[in-house]
């Protein structure tokens, strides 16, 4: 499982964080839906926009981990709905589905296919300073 294959590679190629983060947000407000708690607030529009809005959710994280070409529009939907959460179901899953779902999408948004992963750069970066003794400088200096 070295190199590009295995679950690391197929981890790398995709935005993997934003995606489990919107789908895990739309869980936890499905979940809150059907909480046996005498806390439950339902605000706003009842019946189906409150299971519709998290399901959209998790639709949307499952999309952006098995489509991430689509990434940016699946971004956008899913931090739309994740706002809309706090109209829909009960207060957006009392904040915590919501704000997973918010930062999933903007994690997403902001995912860039053709960027090495950032720890491999710093680990090449060390090992260069390790063997050459000294870090390479700006020229001149």
């Amino acid at each position: 499982m070295h190199g590009g294959g295995g679950w690391r590679g197929w981890r790398g190629r995709r935005p993997f964080w934003g995606g489990l983060l919107v789908l895990l947000g739309g869980a936890e407000i499905l979940f809150t839906l059907k909480a046996p708690l005498p806390v439950i607030l339902h605000i706003g529009m009842q019946g189906l926009a409150g299971y519709l809005v998290p399901a959209v959710m998790v639709i949307c994280g499952v999309l952006i981990l098995f489509n991430p070409a689509q990434r940016l529009f699946y971004s956008v939907l899913g931090v739309l709905t994740s706002l809309a959460s706090w109209l829909t179901s009960n207060l957006g899953g009392f904040l915590i589905g919501m704000m997973l779902g918010v930062v999933g999408a903007c994690l997403t948004f902001g995912w860039l296919p053709d960027q090495p992963p950032r720890r491999r750069r710093w680990r090449r970066a060390a090992r260069g300073k390790a063997v050459g003794g000294k870090a390479a400088g700006p020229a001149g200096a």
